[in-house]
């Protein structure tokens, strides 16, 4: 399976490599293959600053990847749920699905 991987840290002291790197280990041990890093340290409490945010979801659009993987599910948005619901179903409607490395109790969850 093609993947993306989409960090996001909010701060400069906080770097989105990092969760970048753990997701690419979480992709290999599947035997996924990435083929896109999306990388942005930016807040999304500020709507259209998330410029690898609209790159991702343009590249969905043209099915460049299967699936995108995510630390958690607040790094797409931090508007609340139904924002983060929307972008979900968004890339849904691309064929391409949300796997999110944070789940609920340590186990990794399958969003769309």
């Amino acid at each position: 399976m093609k993947v993306a991987i989409y960090s996001r840290t909010s701060t400069t002291d906080q770097n989105p490599v990092n969760q970048s790197m753990v997701l690419s280990e979480w992709a290999k041990q599947r035997g996924y293959e990435v083929v896109t890093v999306y990388e942005e340290q930016e807040s999304a409490w500020k709507a259209g600053h998330q410029r690898e945010l609209a790159r991702l979801l343009d590249d969905a659009q043209k099915r460049k990847f299967d699936a995108v993987l995510v630390w958690g599910l607040d790094r797409l948005s931090r508007e609340g749920p139904l924002a983060i619901l929307t972008l979900v179903n968004r890339l849904k409607i691309c064929g391409v699905r949300v796997l999110s490395y944070q789940g609920r109790a340590g186990q990794r969850l399958l969003v769309s």
